[in-house]
């Protein structure tokens, strides 16, 4: 089972305080991950989706996304940076932790 260290929360808010715009970058980043079931409903990949934490707007992002599709952590882990938005550790370990991420890769 992964654990929540496994995960990283990118905050919408930037290191000054301020909300980063468009304010619908989380779903813009994690749509263009996600794909289409049978029923067409958009399903939101394991690794990158978009989560409310503590009231806040945010993208959780699986450690493991950096193994399974390098090109898309660094994307997102770069877009963070270059808009000094807040990475933490996702500390959560309630019924509110995720559960593991991509299956097989460790």
């Amino acid at each position: 089972m992964a654990s929540a260290e496994d995960y990283f929360v990118i905050s919408g808010i930037r290191e000054d305080g301020k909300k980063l715009r468009p304010t619908d970058w989380i779903e813009r980043i994690s749509s263009s991950l996600a794909s289409f079931d049978e029923d067409r409903r958009l399903r939101y990949s394991v690794s990158v989706k978009p989560c409310i934490v503590n009231g806040e707007k945010c993208l959780i992002v699986a450690r493991c996304l950096e193994t399974a599709n390098p090109e898309a952590y660094r994307f997102v882990m770069e877009f963070a940076a270059s808009n000094q938005l807040k990475v933490q550790t996702d500390r959560r370990e309630d019924e509110r932790a995720l559960g593991c991420a991509l299956p097989g890769i460790k």
